[in-house]
Parts: C-alpha cells; sequence; structure tokens
C-alpha cells in the first residue's frame, strides 16, 4: 500500500491485526477457568493456583510503555485494552470479567524477562499478552516454558520458533517478506535491493531470508546491507551509501523510534518517493503518527492489516479504537 493511497489494494494486508482478532482469542481455553457454581466453587477446583477465582480471571500486560519501541507498542497495548473492554461488557469469559495487571518492558530485553517472571510466578496471571519484537520474545521464551505460561504474541515476526506456550498472531516471512518482494520486482521492476535493518534478530532474519530469496528466486542483486541500533538517529552515512549504490528499491526493517529520524533525513537528502523506490515492512499508521505522513508519502508498506481499509467491520472497529 502507498502511504498516499489510502485504497491501494495491491500491497494490503498489517501487521496489527491482532487488533481485530483480539476480542475472539480462545481465552476460554487458558488453564484453571471452570463453570461456578454453589456445588464446585473455583477456590476448591482450581489446582493450577492460577488467578482465576469465581468472578475473575487475571491476565498480564507486558509492553514497551516507554523507550524506543513504545511508538510501535502502544497501539498494542491499547487494543488489547479495548479488546478486554468488549469482552467484559459481554459478559466476559464464562462469566467472569477479565482483570489486567500492566507492566513495561521499557525496551529493555531483561527488564521483558524479569517483568514476565513476576506476571507468572508472583502475579499467577492466567495468561500474557505481550512483547513486540523478537528479542523480547526471545528473552522472555525461557521462562514462559519452565513456568508452563500462556504468551499471546501480536505482531508479525520471523518465523523459524515454535512453543506449546506461546500463540503467534501475526505474519511470518512467507506471509510478508516474500510476497513483498515479490509485488515490488513485479510490479516496480526492481532488481537490485539496498537492505536496512536495526540491528537485532528480527531485522537481521528477515534480511537473510530477503537476500536469498532476491537471488536465488528473483535473480536480482544486493548492493548493499547494513544495520543500526535500536534508538539510531544519524542515518546521514548510511544515506550517502544509497546514493552512492543507487538501488532499484530500498529494502527498509527499520523498528520503532528510529524511524522518525530516518524518514526525515531521507526527505532531507531528497530521497523522495519520486527519486527512490523504498519498500518497508516495519511501518504502519503507529510509526506514520511520529514520523509525518509528508515524510513517507509515495514509499510502500507491505502489511497485512491497515487502518485504512475501506469496509464496515474496519471501520466500526477503527471508530472504537480511537474512541
Amino acid at each position: 500500500m502507498s502511504f498516499d493511497d489510502d485504497r491501494d489494494p495491491r500491497i494490503s494486508a498489517s501487521r496489527r491485526a491482532f487488533t481485530r482478532g483480539l476480542a475472539t482469542l480462545p481465552l476460554i481455553g487458558m488453564p484453571g477457568l471452570s463453570f461456578a457454581n454453589a456445588k464446585y466453587p473455583t477456590a476448591q477446583v482450581n489446582t493450577t493456583k492460577l488467578a482465576v477465582t469465581d468472578t475473575e480471571v487475571t491476565v498480564g500486560q507486558l509492553h514497551s510503555a516507554t523507550g524506543t519501541m513504545a511508538i510501535s507498542e502502544t497501539g498494542s497495548i491499547q487494543a488489547e485494552r479495548l479488546a478486554i473492554e468488549q469482552i467484559n461488557a459481554a459478559g466476559g469469559v464464562l462469566g467472569r470479567q477479565i482483570k489486567i495487571i500492566q507492566e513495561d518492558g521499557a525496551s529493555d530485553w531483561p527488564t521483558f524477562a524479569e517483568k514476565s517472571k513476576k506476571l507468572l510466578v508472583n502475579d499467577r496471571v492466567a495468561a500474557v499478552f505481550g512483547c513486540w519484537t523478537s528479542a523480547s520474545r526471545k528473552a522472555v521464551l525461557p521462562i514462559f516454558e519452565k513456568e508452563n505460561g500462556m504468551l499471546y504474541y501480536p505482531t508479525f515476526y520471523e518465523g523459524l520458533e515454535q512453543s506449546k506456550n506461546v500463540i503467534y498472531t501475526g505474519q511470518e516471512a512467507t506471509q510478508q517478506i516474500l510476497w513483498g518482494l515479490d509485488w515490488v520486482n513485479k510490479e516496480k521492476k526492481a532488481n537490485s535491493f539496498f537492505l536496512i535493518g536495526s540491528d537485532y534478530i528480527w531485522p537481521r532474519t528477515s534480511n537473510k531470508i530477503a537476500r536469498k530469496h532476491i537471488e536465488n528466486f528473483l535473480k536480482g542483486k544486493v548492493v548493499g546491507e547494513e544495520y543500526y541500533p535500536l534508538g539510531h538517529t544519524n542515518f546521514n552515512s548510511l544515506i550517502n551509501k544509497i546514493k552512492v549504490a543507487k538501488p532499484d528499491c530500498v529494502y527498509a526493517i527499520v523498528v520503532g523510534g528510529s524511524n522518525v529520524a530516518f524518514y526525515k533525513q531521507m526527505k532531507a537528502a531528497g530521497l523522495t518517493s519520486d527519486k527512490q523506490l523504498l519498500l518497508t515492512i516495519s511501518v504502519t499508521e503507529d510509526e506514520l503518527l511520529g514520523i509525518g505522513g509528508e515524510n513517507c508519502a509515495g514509499f510502500y508498506a507491505c502489511m497485512k492489516y491497515f487502518q485504512s481499509l475501506d469496509n464496515p467491520n474496519n471501520r466500526k472497529f477503527v471508530e472504537a479504537f480511537k474512541a
């Protein structure tokens, strides 16, 4: 989807489809939930020690409310709370209202690990909705497996992982990376690519998949590949490298707050859409609020959901989400 064309159907489809589907997540499958009645009250039959009573079930929320990833994860926090409000308004789960304990991973992977242990061991939550970056997910995974907790992971990722303790709700490589590259190659005649990413597991693994697809299947060429720390804000050297390499397409997997600096500096350097084709798999409306639409006009994003999708279900969801 082009950022300056709300109804371009060619690359529709986004990352936070989780937001639309969350209200129907199978919370009723969580361990420890039982039908409450006078003969068998929950307190007597709940052998899991999870925070489930006759009237409440407690879940955890673990996202970055602060730090460089807050620009991306705040939308998940809000969407999950909206879904829980809607579930509670409809009567809850098996007659129980959902209670939330929220923790801040603060864009720091050790903090994510510490907070996940607190939610599972101390608070005994029935499930956790959380993480965003693959680095944060990898940090908490051993804890969820050790404590046999359940994590609902709400975003796209690189694939190459499966765990009985994680529900992966987002798209993986074949549903985003390969499809987007095929589209930009066929529709925009892009054969040479400059790969850019933030320096952690998801961008590096995604670009590894992208490079193999470009070279082996599209018979194209990678003319550059660069990585920068999360929170990085000076991309002038990178932009000069792009100008020298002259790729048909910049393939950008810059994450979090760094996007604000990257796209503003691209525009300031004259690399606008009339001069440089760019495809990203890490920017949606959440990031655009910080970047500014004028700094991304004409670039493309391959996601599985956009707020601008024009259909009755989405209009109803977006209205409720914004409210």
